[in-house]
């Protein structure tokens, strides 16, 4: 995975609230909810790079056992693209 880009993003306080209690809603960091509206907005606009990485998965990756070195198991095809 390609390291991903650090921007500073100055926003009015009452839209970062309502962003953060957004996200808390849908079970999201603030971080996370706006990637998610960005990524949305550019498909809508048809603008979304077709080799753009998919979203992380949300919470923490599952626990390896000792000893475990192959990749960890995905349910990526599970998931719904919005």
């Amino acid at each position: 995975m390609t390291e991903r880009k650090k921007i500073l993003l100055r926003l009015d306080p009452a839209v970062h609230d309502a962003l953060a209690r957004w996200a808390g809603d849908e079970l999201r960091s603030t971080n996370a909810q706006i990637e998610f509206l960005l990524r949305k907005a550019l498909a809508t606009a048809g603008r979304l790079p077709g080799d753009v990485g998919r979203m992380p998965k949300r919470g923490r990756p599952p626990k390896r056992e000792p000893g475990d070195t192959g990749s960890p198991a995905t349910d990526e095809d599970d998931v719904p693209e919005d």
